[in-house]
């Protein structure tokens, strides 16, 4: 699923228009239309009966699609008191029209007004929709907060929808914009059900888009040219992809033959060897963590490679995972198996000389036919933080870094500005190799340009993965997947690790510890191999 900023949906209505494909009249009447349809079947109790609305319109093309909306709701009997922000003359023509068309009256918006009006079943949130990186006027903010009215308090709850997105959330990074001595709470702009089209927007899912969006639908407004897929989509550098349970759109990237699936007459090596290098005593946990996730997602044989006084801890814990011990760095070559196809460096390892060594000596692993896989996590991340550049020139293609956003600091101090996209994007091209920037809003991007976001919000919720040593598991499903022979792209592997890692917190529920994800697996994937797709 294509996620578009807001100069790209501008775009497409640009490109259908000027193609003759639709009016802008045509598509704001069936935007309008389609946020009615949307709150009768998120809410069917408001379709048996007629009730009150407040509609809040803005200056510009979202409040005409408000227009839109208080005129078919007052067609189906309901009372409709519509409020307006901006001059009514200044209105984009299409706007103006659909005001005509509504021919109600139309009052000034203000929070006293508003909340002077009786309690409503439905507001609407016409104001500001894509585009808006200012800060909410604040006459509009303190509208936006009438639900916590004294004169509407009552039995229920007063329901809330949100045309494209609720007011003062920008589309493109997911962030609210505040003026500098402004505070201005999350629940004053936050909608029950948002109503977007043609296709979701970064900022649905990027930041504070999942907390405030509700539940996001996605509204067909005629923008689809059937011979030729999306009119007007942005090159293929420019595309975010969300990341899809296996079953859908994602199903034809994935090789979904590779989580941990086995073919016969094939030897453990066909499936990739994976090395995971632990810290010293009393600190393998990590790398455990990360080596029993690698086996589990389908790499046929794991390697925990361990400072020698650390092998009897690590002995004691380790079965189906194998264990060596590594003394001075200068002999890895000699430890290391040269068959290892991918290693999990960073977890748990110490920060220092020692694991920027390690790093040099798995970068620099080669063997007769391509790179070997690196995943780069945690403190490998830290050792390099006073000179980043030294690792920079470390790494080739088949190198993933996979910080979080204080490491991600560490590494790219500069790199600020923009959404969470236009930072991991940069970051790829910078390293040379795919980022995995980790979040509830997890990035995926590659040097070239190509980007997808994974959302663990949503209908995919996973809170419970926020506890110590998630992220050492995720490192070794993607070594797991990457390190197979026949895996040749690592964004993807990257796509389908984060796909697993949330989906098996999500098979476990509540009380999860990162133990646990492992041992979630053999039912995940059970489940993709009868077809049953995701939950």
């Amino acid at each position: 699923m294509e996620l578009l900023t807001s100069a790209q949906m501008r775009a497409i209505e640009t490109a259908a228009i000027e193609a003759g494909e639709v009016t802008g009249l045509e598509l704001m009447e069936r935007a309008g239309r389609g946020v009615v349809e949307a709150v009768f079947e998120e809410w069917p109790e408001l379709a048996a009966g007629t009730y009150r609305a407040v509609v809040l319109c803005g200056p510009g093309n979202n409040g005409g699609d408000g227009f839109v909306i208080a005129r078919v709701l007052e067609g189906r009997g309901w009372t409709v008191e519509l409020f307006h922000w901006g001059d009514p003359e200044r209105l984009p023509v299409d706007a103006a029209r659909m005001r005509e068309l509504w021919g109600g009256e139309s009052r000034e918006m203000g929070a006293a007004a508003v909340s002077a009006c009786e309690r409503p079943a439905l507001i609407v949130d016409a104001v500001f929709g894509t585009g808006l990186t200012r800060p909410l006027p604040e006459p509009v903010a303190e509208a936006l907060d009438v639900k916590r009215a004294d004169g509407w308090k009552g039995r229920g709850r007063v329901k809330r929808v949100a045309v494209d997105c609720p007011s003062g959330l920008n589309l493109d990074d997911g962030m609210i914009s505040l003026a500098c001595d402004a505070e201005i709470p999350q629940h004053l702009i936050s909608a029950d059900l948002t109503v977007t089209f043609h296709a979701p927007k970064l900022g649905h899912f990027l930041g504070l888009g999942p907390t405030l969006c509700g539940r996001v639908e996605v509204v067909d407004i005629g923008l689809k040219d059937r011979g030729r897929g999306m009119i007007g989509l942005p090159p293929d550098r420019e595309r975010v992809r969300l990341v899809a349970r296996p079953d859908g759109p994602a199903a034809r990237v994935w090789p979904l033959s590779l989580m941990g699936r086995k073919r016969g007459g094939a030897h453990k090596y066909d499936h990739g060897s994976v090395a995971v290098f632990a810290g010293g005593v009393g600190r393998g946990g990590a790398a455990r963590l990360a080596a029993r996730a690698a086996l589990r997602v389908g790499a046929g044989l794991v390697t925990v490679v361990a400072p020698k006084a650390a092998l009897i801890e690590n002995a004691a814990r380790l079965d189906a995972v194998m264990l060596r011990g590594l003394g001075d760095v200068a002999g890895f070559d000699e430890v290391v198996d040269p068959r290892v196809s991918g290693f999990v460096i960073g977890p748990g390892l110490g920060v220092g000389t020692r694991a920027r060594e390690i790093v040099a000596a798995a970068c620099a692993r080669e063997d007769d036919w391509r790179r070997t896989v690196v995943v780069l996590d945690a403190d490998a991340l830290t050792s390099f933080e006073e000179d980043p550049a030294s690792l920079f020139a470390l790494l080739h293609e088949r190198c993933i870094l996979t910080p979080h956003e204080g490491e991600f600091r560490r590494l790219f101090p500069d790199l600020t500005d923009g959404s969470k996209v236009d930072r991991a994007r940069s970051a790829a091209a910078r390293a040379g190799c795919v980022v995995l920037l980790k979040g509830s809003d997890t990035i995926i991007a590659s040097p070239s340009g190509g980007a997808s976001v994974h959302s663990a919000d949503y209908e995919r919720s996973a809170p419970w993965l926020a506890t110590a040593g998630a992220g050492d598991v995720l490192a070794g499903l993607i070594a797991g997947l990457a390190a197979s022979p026949v895996s040749a792209d690592l964004h993807q592997m990257a796509e389908a690790a984060a796909w697993l890692h949330v989906e098996c917190a999500r098979e476990f529920g509540p009380g999860l510890i990162a133990e646990d994800l492992p041992e979630m697996l053999p039912r995940v994937l059970a489940r993709l191999e009868a077809g049953d797709g995701a939950q």
